[in-house]
């Protein structure tokens, strides 16, 4: 069936007594792509169960804007005519949301920006894992692997995020903290390097794929900023008949299954955890309040988000790294069991060892 709202939409209608909002307050929380899986398969519901126990008169609409930034403009204009009362917004293109935030301010709907930042308009909060911390994370953890390698100069191949984004510029200028020094000494030598549009695992799988074939194979560590990123990686170093561990891949962040089976596997070094039901809960404590008319939380801000119109009031979540030697903290903390991460890789001693 062709989807009204120009995309995938998920609807969850709580028809509960109590709680906070006013029946038949509409939310609706608009996806920026597919390609970022997490956001259907885990955002989404969270944030969705999440609004079941904070506002359970509410209506929360979920659509996807399947990467194209008109496309999310068309969504946000069609919730205003719908009666949002508010928008959690993940901009498809920070650099192209500025129409979106324009139309949202106009009609007087309250914007909150959720985990992407948005460019050039009016937004009321931005619930966000510290971008910064993110990037250094992933620089500290390049840096030891590349401190551990006996050659010099080190090869490094850099698989950026979306270009223009906040996040991309704070994973960078994380990462930078631990690489630059390497560079500058002469220990890391950049050999390839490129932002991927829209974060897409097929384009930077393709970058990857290109860059083993210029260096003759000769790149030694495949840096990048979320788990699609390395994955297009790792997807690179399978289709050109390599093993686990013949090339380091680290940089990985967002904790997919995925993700945590390549690491399981030894084809990925690490993923920064980013508790996706913390961000949604914390999401849902904003938009519950707006909705009761209390406006954002002020105990919950912790920084600001500067969009080039406004510094955004944020909601700064804090992230930790993981490996193969602490990948148990993923299921301590209930962000998936055993039993899927270990889902078709049960032979890796990791598995065997703990999907009992």
């Amino acid at each position: 069936m062709k989807a009204k709202f120009y995309g995938l939409a998920i609807a969850a209608i709580l028809a509960c007594a109590g709680g906070y909002a006013k029946a038949e307050d509409k939310v609706f929380f608009l996806l920026p792509n597919s390609t970022t899986i997490r956001f259907e398969s885990r955002d989404a519901p969270f944030f969705v169960e999440a609004m079941k126990k904070k506002s359970p008169n509410a209506k929360v609409v979920v659509q996807n804007a399947q990467g194209d930034p008109s496309r999310q403009q068309r969504l946000v204009e069609d919730a205003i005519s719908q009666g949002a009362k508010v928008i959690l917004l993940a901009s498809a293109d920070s650099n192209l949301a500025a129409g979106s935030l324009a139309a949202a301010a106009s009609a007087k709907v309250p914007v909150v920006l959720y985990d992407h930042d948005a460019v050039g308009g009016k937004a009321d909060a931005h619930v966000v894992f510290d971008s910064l911390s993110v990037g250094q994370a992933q620089g500290k953890r390049a840096a030891e692997l590349i401190s551990k390698l006996k050659k010099t100069p080190v090869k490094v191949a850099r698989i950026k995020g979306n270009q223009g984004e906040y996040g991309t510029g704070q994973y960078e200028a994380g990462q930078n903290q631990y690489l630059k020094p390497l560079i500058d000494s002469g220990k890391v030598k950049v050999v390839c390097e490129q932002y991927t549009e829209n974060w897409d695992p097929v384009k930077a799988q393709s970058f990857a794929e290109d860059c083993l074939t210029r260096n003759k194979g000769d790149v030694d560590v495949f840096l990048g900023m979320n788990d699609g990123t390395t994955g297009g990686s790792v997807a690179a170093l399978i289709s050109q008949g390599y093993k686990p561990g013949q090339k380091i891949v680290t940089g990985g962040q967002d904790a997919t299954v995925e993700a945590l089976r390549y690491v399981a596997q030894g084809w990925q070094d690490n993923s920064v955890l980013k508790d996706l039901k913390v961000e949604a809960t914390y999401a849902a404590d904003v938009v519950s309040s707006i909705l009761a008319g209390k406006g954002v939380p002020a105990n919950l801000v912790n920084g600001k988000v500067n969009n080039k119109f406004m510094d955004v009031p944020a909601v700064f979540l804090p992230v930790s790294n993981i490996t193969q030697e602490n990948i148990s903290d993923v299921v301590k903390a209930g962000v998936w069991t055993w039993k899927q991460i270990c889902q078709g890789i049960e032979s890796t001693p990791i598995c065997q060892k703990n999907n009992k």
